[in-house]
């Protein structure tokens, strides 16, 4: 049974959350604050954060970040009011990978719950010795190097630390090589959902990635068609 944590202060919303993940068949527990909630984070091996943004003790914002401090892959769906495309950007630079503003129909939010697992990588760490090079878990381009086996990223051999989003970006920038990806096609790629607020998060993920790709002017691998998107090619 997959464990997903609601932070949320209204008590009548987390009664309708709770009782419809539950008949779902999904294992819920609350918090009523931020700081509450970061600590039930911190302290249990949850499989999904579901989190709201206006919360006493501590924002909902700032609760994702430290949560990503200690945990970079447990997914974190925001759920609030406050729904601009300009707080939609705060919440996922903050490190959310959805989000879904209120009122909403259940039948979304379980739609995007089922989403967040399924392209959730928030397995329990363990100790694996790394078997013989499997090709099909390497991808190579140019002097970037993915294991997709160890989720490990290596550029001119330096070590790159990257988000759970960021790494599904490349990740979708590796299995489309050389080619012209529109935003809406990254958007529905990477998110899962076909956001229709002007979002600009693909730009904000794109520039990550660059600044921790792309440390030389000379040698880009990560270019912008202007009116049309992106595209993964060599210097």
């Amino acid at each position: 049974m997959k464990r997903i944590v609601l932070i949320e202060d209204e008590t009548s919303v987390v009664s309708f959350i709770k009782k419809g993940l539950q008949e779902n068949g999904y294992e819920v527990s609350v918090a009523f604050d931020g700081r509450t909630g970061v600590q039930l984070v911190q302290s249990n091996d949850f499989d999904l954060v579901v989190l709201d943004i206006m919360l006493p003790e501590m924002n909902g914002l700032d609760v994702c970040k430290e949560i990503r401090k200690t945990n970079k892959n447990v997914p974190i769906l925001f759920l609030t009011a406050l729904g601009t495309s300009e707080n939609i950007v705060l919440g996922l630079e903050s490190g959310g990978d959805d989000y879904l503003v209120k009122p909403f129909k259940f039948i979304e939010l379980v739609a995007r719950v089922k989403s967040l697992l399924r392209r959730s990588n928030n397995s329990p760490a363990q100790e694996i010795v790394e078997p013989e090079v499997d090709n099909e878990h390497i991808f190579q381009f140019s002097d970037l190097i993915v294991n997709d086996y160890t989720k490990k990223v290596t550029r001119s051999g330096e070590d790159i630390s990257l988000t759970s989003t960021e790494y599904k970006l490349l990740l979708y920038f590796l299995n489309n090589p050389e080619k012209v990806i529109s935003r809406a096609e990254i958007l529905d790629a990477v998110w899962g959902v076909n956001y229709e607020l002007g979002t600009n998060v693909v730009d904000v993920y794109v520039n990550y990635l660059r600044k921790k790709l792309d440390h030389q002017e000379d040698n880009k691998l990560i270019h912008t068609v202007i009116g049309m998107g992106y595209v993964l090619k060599k210097p």
